[in-house]
């Protein structure tokens, strides 16, 4: 959490000292993995047969809804939101088997911002179990070293004392992909092993700002999914972004802006690049949810073109408001 503005010099101190510490930590741990990581993953296979059903793991029938939390405490307006969407009951159900998509893109601590919050995944974690789930898996598709960033984000730590597990790529568990009516995700690799047997998802991501799309927030979230050399879409990231929402049909999104990264996105690294902004939003329309969380950044929906093109193909609507959202402050 950012410090209280009265001792504000005194912690920037501490968060400075504790930010070497945690960078000297991921040195220590990470390098090695990071020298050996080969970031590009497996490479397209342009003559392979490719999967093209869509990720799909809505509830038929649930109307779009979308929560709005106010408050500083990440468990607390995780369940409050929750509740206010029907309660965990609603999404999860004796049986399932869940799967978290977390961003753990970096090597990075928890105090930088950069991933999903341990605590968030933890609770999340805890309330599907709590809800019957018969398992939780945890993944992404990190841009560093999988296992150090799992590691030093926290999140690993965080699902296994709620008995979750964590799903580490690995080569073999990409599989070749088409999305219908894409000119991007075509014939290409994406991590499909950890869905096999899944029968809900939920996207869980930090609020950020993004130097190429203006934002990452739960659409975004999606391009941990991607394998190969997924950095050539950067240069077209409103579309790429798109097509992944075309992808990937969640049960639920949770958007976690306790604490957002304003500028410096999507790595961050300084206490200046993040303001305590004190909100959570979960939803069933990850359009919806990324709208509203332009909005702690300070953004319109004009000022992310991939909102208003995910509208557009029907994916969801950029205009939150129209889905009264339940909003309350604890």
């Amino acid at each position: 959490m950012i410090p209280e503005s009265g001792n504000k010099k005194w912690n920037r101190r501490q968060f400075l000292i504790r930010a070497l510490k945690a960078t000297a930590a991921a040195a220590a741990a990470g390098t090695a993995g990071l020298w050996f990581h080969d970031t590009r993953g497996p490479a397209p296979r342009q003559n392979a047969s490719a999967r093209t059903e869509q990720l799909d793991y809505a509830i038929a029938g649930l109307e779009p809804t979308i929560a709005i939390v106010h408050g500083n405490n990440r468990r607390a307006t995780l369940t409050a939101a929750l509740k206010a969407l029907g309660g965990i009951d609603t999404f999860i159900g004796k049986g399932d088997r869940v799967l978290l998509k977390v961003n753990a893109a970096f090597a990075s601590p928890p105090m930088l911002a950069a991933t999903s919050h341990p605590e968030v995944v933890a609770e999340m974690a805890r309330l599907c179990f709590q809800a019957g789930a018969e398992s939780v898996l945890v993944t992404d598709n990190p841009i560093n070293d999988p296992a150090s960033c799992f590691t030093l984000s926290g999140i690993e730590a965080a699902a296994r004392t709620v008995g979750a597990r964590v799903f580490l790529p690995r080569v073999e568990a990409f599989e070749t992909y088409s999305v219908n009516d894409a000119k991007l995700i075509r014939n290409w690799p994406v991590l499909l092993e950890p869905l096999n047997g899944i029968t809900k998802m939920i996207g869980m991501a930090p609020v950020k700002d993004h130097h190429r799309s203006g934002a990452s927030l739960t659409m975004k979230n999606w391009y941990g999914l991607l394998g190969g050399r997924r950095n050539i879409f950067h240069q077209d990231i409103n579309t790429i972004i798109t097509e992944l929402a075309m992808m990937v049909r969640p049960t639920l999104v949770i958007l976690d802006g306790t604490v957002s990264m304003m500028t410096n996105g999507p790595t961050g690294g300084s206490l200046a690049d993040l303001k305590q902004t004190g909100t959570m939003i979960a939803a069933t329309d990850q359009v919806a949810a990324d709208a509203c969380g332009a909005n702690l950044l300070g953004r319109t929906t004009s000022d992310l073109p991939y909102i208003g093109m995910a509208r557009a193909a029907g994916l969801g609507t950029a205009d939150f408001q129209s889905l009264n959202p339940v909003e309350l402050s604890i």
